[in-house]
């Protein structure tokens, strides 16, 4: 018997391949891109019936806009749509391949068009790519109206955009597909003319949620998948292929997480590993540093912020998670990924179930606030080192009193400048060991402020 392939099923005719106005040699996420909003899936808080951006596009009364949202929830695919409904020129630009020179060069046609009362909507993918010169040579063209801007960016357009670009464009946040709308999407995949409509492929609904589950909320990773495990899939001897569990686990072995080490992302997965920790929930803590684990990041990373929360939100409540914290840095320096992951897991969950003083950081903030705005007072004599004669006949020293010498070892010798005397940075909780340290330092205050 003839060994079949795949891709004999799909070796159609040009003519074929015409009539059905569907080029099988693209990806399958490229053959499925929705062209109209009736078949885009998703997004429904933007696209549903009577909402906002829905009418904007149905009446071709777009302006300029940004596009927010993780990869493969449909900003460029959005972006199509509104080229084939809208009555302007519609211009793909890329910013990854595109300077300042090829700027100028669409902004000048656009300003023709412009003139003979035609508009001009100019889709730049990746907006976040060009630099703030490069966002700057669109300003004066969107402010005239020569074009009408739709930027897509997975990065927070507040922090990439600049300002008075993005103070001109409304800013729509799209959100990550949920598993039922990318289980749909897959659904449509396998029944469309264009995807594998005309196969004859068995799969099961557990094995389409697998996929959907894997691709975290992105619709081109779910399609990916799936034609993959259909390319890897057995083919009966009638042509029919059947997706076998241990094909498809080849391709859903690895989730690729959403983490960008230097952008938003980053930044949002620390925020709720601190506040987790800080929340005394260990379950969330471990959650969200295995995802920045997962997700590619320099477990000393971890381990430094792990450093910093054992003093800025545990403190003297629990002194001793200061010294796990630099301990497991240094186990994370020793060993590395993966097995420093335990160690991190412990400093986390025991971070997490410390009991939580901030005073520290509160005395450090105060203190440092106080530095910044107040004159800066020299030193008071009483407190100087009078390591010289001159110092000595300058009073340095005068009335210094040796705390080691006193019965109780202890002195009212003032130590803050003068405009400070009345300050008070550290304030102790009675959390943890910080409250023996809270009576104690009660009491010295106490006996500090009685008459000899």
């Amino acid at each position: 018997m003839e060994q079949m392939s795949l891709f004999d099923n799909f070796n159609l005719s040009a003519n074929e391949e015409q009539e059905r106005g569907v080029d099988f040699t693209q990806p399958l996420a490229n053959r499925l891109r929705p062209k109209t909003l009736n078949d885009f899936v998703g997004q429904e808080h933007l696209l549903g019936q009577g909402k906002m951006l829905r009418q904007l596009i149905e009446r071709d009364q777009i302006s300029s806009m940004i596009f927010w949202g993780p990869p493969g929830v449909g900003k460029t695919t959005l972006a199509s749509i509104i080229a084939g409904q809208t009555r302007s020129a519609f211009i793909n630009f890329s910013a990854v391949t595109s300077g300042i020179k090829e700027i100028k060069e669409v902004m000048q046609q656009a300003e023709n068009d412009r003139r003979g009362g035609r508009r001009t909507v100019l889709f730049v993918d990746e907006i976040h790519r060009f630099n703030r010169a490069q966002q700057d040579a669109f300003l004066p063209y969107v402010e005239k109206g020569s074009i009408i801007l739709i930027g897509a960016t997975t990065e927070n357009p507040s922090f990439e955009v600049n300002g008075a670009l993005l103070s001109r464009c409304k800013v729509f946040v799209l959100k990550e597909l949920t598993e039922e709308n990318l289980f749909s999407l897959l659904n449509r995949a396998l029944t469309a003319p264009e995807g594998f409509g005309r196969e004859q492929i068995s799969m099961t609904e557990e094995q389409l949620r697998a996929i959907a589950a894997f691709a975290n909320g992105d619709a081109r990773t779910a399609l990916n998948t799936l034609e993959m495990a259909v390319l890897n899939s057995q083919i009966q001897p009638d042509g029919s292929m059947i997706v076998t569990n241990e094909g498809l686990e080849q391709c859903v072995s690895k989730k690729s997480l959403l983490y960008d080490k230097s952008g938003e992302e980053h930044y949002n997965m620390i925020s709720a590993l601190h506040k987790s920790m800080r929340n005394s929930d260990p379950d969330a803590a471990i959650y969200w540093m295995l995802r920045m684990l997962e997700g590619g990041e320099n477990p000393l990373y971890i381990a430094r912020r792990l450093i910093r929360f054992a003093s800025e939100d545990v403190g003297m409540a629990d002194p001793n998670a200061l010294t796990l914290a630099v301990n497991v840095y240094q186990a994370c320096h020793f060993l590395g990924m993966p097995e420093c992951d335990v160690h991190l897991t412990h400093c986390v969950a025991y971070l997490a179930m410390a009991p939580k003083s901030n005073a520290c950081y509160v005395a450090c903030e105060e203190a440092k606030r106080d530095i910044k705005e107040k004159p800066a007072e020299p030193v008071p004599l009483q407190i100087r080192n009078a390591v010289t004669g001159l110092m000595k006949e300058l009073n340095y020293g005068k009335g210094y009193e040796y705390a080691h010498n006193a019965k109780e070892k202890l002195t009212r010798m003032k130590c803050l400048p003068e405009s400070l005397q009345d300050r008070e940075y550290y304030r102790p909780t009675k959390e943890g060991k910080e409250a023996a340290v809270a009576e104690r330092l009660k009491e010295i205050k106490a006996w500090k402020a009685k008459e000899d």
